[in-house]
């Protein structure tokens, strides 16, 4: 398998830290991890594995029931994919509200998963998508988009349901939404991180997750690393958008589209993506929430 792009022992060493500072049994978000520069210069947050009660009894019905998780440690973007990321490998830059520093849209659940092969090749790395079938190789080690797991895990940063309810009055703090985004998308990374350090996890955009969406797929997902249905219409958009009212940009909020934006009816212009990989399989999967356990 090809080599990660940081040396074994720094991300060695990332890890057993992130393992280092895990919740308390009172289930506190864990300090902030640590974090890894790409081959292209993107910044990826090193992610550490644990438990969470996945879902909301206070959201809409595909919000519920809640559930306990288990999520691998993994790697993801700090920021959205910007246009200037974009274009460097997919060269034509779909975005209606331009600005290299922006995160990317109009881009279609096809398209991103596109993005993430070349950028894989791009970096010497095994693609996870097949072309033909759109299925992802969770084994590979190159970018995919975010199980809809991991992106609530990582969007809460270990927070339980609690803390989601106490940060609800901060979200102006931390998202661009239909109250301050004046009718666009802005550069990422204006507005204040999560405790794990990811930047517009709410509003800017919506992204897109693996996941085939199914309202009823927490009745029966697995308790360990779920990864939604086999099969589906439409995927999952996660974390709410630009235009979003508050009610959607929170952390268990779900919304679904069309994978190849046909009848679409979530302004195309506000879904856009960010990107995760495996931890290389030689290191451990440093828990970062283990309480009660």
């Amino acid at each position: 398998m090809t080599r990660p792009v940081v040396p074994m022992l720094f991300l060695a060493a990332a890890l057993a830290t992130a393992s280092c500072q895990n919740a308390d049994d009172r289930g506190r978000a864990a300090p902030r991890p640590e974090t890894i520069t790409t081959k292209a210069g993107a910044t990826m947050v090193v992610v550490p594995g644990g438990w969470f009660e996945m879902g909301s009894s206070r959201g809409g019905p595909d919000e519920a029931p809640v559930h306990r998780v288990w999520v691998d440690a993994f790697l993801m973007d700090a920021c959205e994919v910007t246009q200037e990321q974009y274009a460097a490998i997919a060269v034509i830059n779909p975005s209606h509200f331009k600005g290299p520093d922006r995160p990317v849209e109009q881009i279609s659940w096809s398209k991103a998963a596109r993005f993430c092969n070349e950028r894989s090749e791009a970096e010497g790395l095994q693609p996870c998508y097949d072309v033909e079938t759109a299925q992802c190789n969770f084994e590979a080690d190159g970018y995919r988009l975010p199980t809809e797991a991991e992106w609530e895990y990582a969007c809460r940063a270990g927070a339980g349901a609690e803390d989601d309810r106490a940060r609800e009055g901060q979200l102006p703090d931390h998202a661009w939404f239909s109250e301050n985004a004046a009718k666009s998308t802005h550069p990422v990374a204006q507005k204040k991180p999560n405790p794990w350090g990811l930047y517009d996890m709410l509003g800017n955009v919506a992204e897109w997750c693996n996941d085939v969406y199914d309202e009823n797929a927490y009745k029966t997902a697995p308790e360990r690393d779920p990864r939604g249905p086999d099969k589906g219409r439409l995927r999952v958009l996660r974390g709410g958008a630009w235009n979003s009212k508050a009610q959607s940009c929170r952390p268990t909020s779900r919304a679904a589209e069309s994978p190849g934006f046909q009848d679409a009816c979530f302004a195309m212009d506000a879904i856009g993506f960010r990107c995760v990989r495996c931890v290389p399989p030689t290191q451990p999967a440093a828990p970062g929430n283990l309480a009660g356990h």
